[in-house]
């Protein structure tokens, strides 16, 4: 098995910042996202009642997927984490459109969320430009991430928790009606039956809904980029994963019986709001305030959450010799500021084309990423089957937690994301999509095949380190050495 020997590189390396409570709920609100509170209506308005099981089965997907990479992540946690993965088990053309892909996803969502935020502000303070509202938000958390990791980490701590109440609350609210301990309430769970039966529109409808609420849970995987730069990533990986379950259940599921038990699903309201439609149905005075409240919270959590992924995913791109040097520099609390500068940069870029051309380029934004998460999400079970087997034979002490029933539960989640890309494919409504976002891979891969035959090629140094990976968790096997024998990221 190859050793990897410490480089001075390492001691100017990513901070060490995220703490174990920082990770629990980076893990907990990667999961918890806008779509759940509002999105999660046109899912309902489109299957009825059996939108629980389209959640469920989406759920299960995400479970397995998360569990493989946390195989992998706790066996071997890299900056990087499955970009890394997939250069090691896959080559390196994989490598570098799976963390192009993932970036460009986040530097999308950078954008969407920045969007979505300054139209919730705006509600409120209609005298001011959305574009100013958006450039505010993306100016206001950039400079959070570029403080220093706890300082993201602080940030998503106090958003994760203010959904995680929200949810909580709202779940305890729903079980009081549903049971009848709640005033003037109708108990029971009728809804579910009573208005065309629980698969009102049919199983296909309840099959075809399953893309999207994919698209939902898209976020767990931040943990294990995360792991980088927390105190003890084993463990925080090992704990966050083993718990997904219980949040997936909880949250997700339990959430949207709770909406078609106490609100008939066809309701215009559960359309537009599903939880604005529950709370209403219960007398709770200023929905519309809690509710763009929660979202906002939602959306800025998941907007913190993109600056931080972007420039980490970038960071670990440079290291391998797949984006500029330029990137790697990091300020002296170990941050990658000039990544995260590229991020935001990317973003008000994009908030300033809708400004200028609207809803036509917002619309391009959405279809162009739609479906390069589920790309990554096969790139990520690929890489776990061939990185199992290589640590199985030549170092299985690594396997500290792993993947349920392999090799046969690895191969079935495969076909699981192969069906979904598919039905993606195939399904009227998500059809740009998947073609908008199958542009967007075509053009990394032919820069890769530029970068390839006229930038600087990849020294067979990095390519030989990206067969094996990092004993040492702070390490980067992938990385390539610097030729003068320089820190690969050097303080200013």
């Amino acid at each position: 098995m190859y050793q990897a020997e410490p480089r001075q590189a390492d001691n100017v390396g990513l901070s060490k910042g995220l703490k174990n409570r920082h990770m629990n709920l980076i893990a907990i609100g990667g999961v918890i996202g806008a779509g759940l509170f509002v999105g999660s209506g046109v899912v309902i308005s489109s299957t009825g009642p059996a939108a629980i099981i389209s959640f469920a089965i989406a759920g299960v997907i995400t479970l397995l997927l998360m569990r493989m990479l946390a195989e992998m992540a706790v066996a071997r946690p890299v900056v990087g984490s499955f970009y890394v993965y997939a250069r090691q088990a896959l080559g390196q053309r994989a490598g570098f459109a799976t963390g192009w892909m993932y970036w460009y996803f986040f530097v999308i969502v950078v954008a969407v969320e920045a969007i979505a935020g300054g139209r919730i502000i705006q509600l409120w303070f209609p005298m001011v430009p959305l574009w100013m509202l958006s450039l505010g938000l993306m100016v206001v958390l950039s400079a959070t991430n570029m403080v220093s990791a706890r300082s993201f980490g602080e940030f998503e701590y106090w958003f994760s928790s203010i959904k995680v109440v929200a949810i909580v609350l709202f779940l305890g609210l729903g079980v009081l009606w549903i049971t009848g301990l709640w005033p003037e309430s109708t108990p029971g769970i009728a809804n579910l039956f009573d208005h065309g039966g629980f698969t009102p529109l049919g199983w296909g409808a309840v099959l075809a809904a399953v893309v999207p609420c994919v698209a939902f849970y898209t976020g767990a995987e931040i943990i294990t980029i995360a792991a980088a730069e927390s105190e003890n990533p084993e463990r925080s990986v090992k704990k966050a994963m083993r718990s997904i379950v219980a949040r997936v259940v909880t949250f997700y599921v339990g959430s949207i019986f709770v909406v078609v038990a106490i609100q008939r699903w066809d309701a215009e309201s559960v359309g537009v709001s599903p939880y604005a439609a529950v709370l209403d149905v219960l007398g709770i005075p200023a929905v519309s305030t809690i509710m763009n409240f929660i979202v906002l919270t939602a959306v800025l959590s998941c907007l913190n959450s993109a600056l931080y992924t972007t420039s980490r995913m970038l960071f670990a791109l440079t290291r391998n010799g797949d984006a500029p040097k330029f990137f790697t520099k990091l300020s002296r609390s170990g941050v990658p500021r000039r990544a995260i500068l590229l991020g935001t940069t990317v973003g008000y870029v994009s908030v300033v084309c809708v400004y200028v051309w609207g809803d036509v380029v917002f619309a391009f934004l959405v279809n162009s990423y739609g479906a390069v998460a589920l790309f990554v999400y096969l790139a990520i079970a690929l890489s776990q089957v061939v990185l199992r087997k290589r640590l199985g034979r030549e170092d299985p002490a690594a396997l500290k937690l792993k993947m349920w029933l392999f090799p046969w539960l690895s191969y079935a989640t495969i076909a699981l994301m192969l069906s979904v890309i598919a039905a993606m494919a195939l399904l009227p409504s998500t059809q740009s999509q998947f073609v908008m976002s199958g542009i967007t891979l075509v053009v990394i891969l032919l820069s890769y095949e530029v970068r390839r035959r006229y930038g600087r090629k990849p020294s067979e140094e990095a390519g030989n380190d990206a067969a094996e990976l990092p004993v040492d968790p702070s390490l980067d096997a992938a990385a390539e050495p610097d030729p003068d024998k320089q820190p690969v990221a050097a303080r200013p």
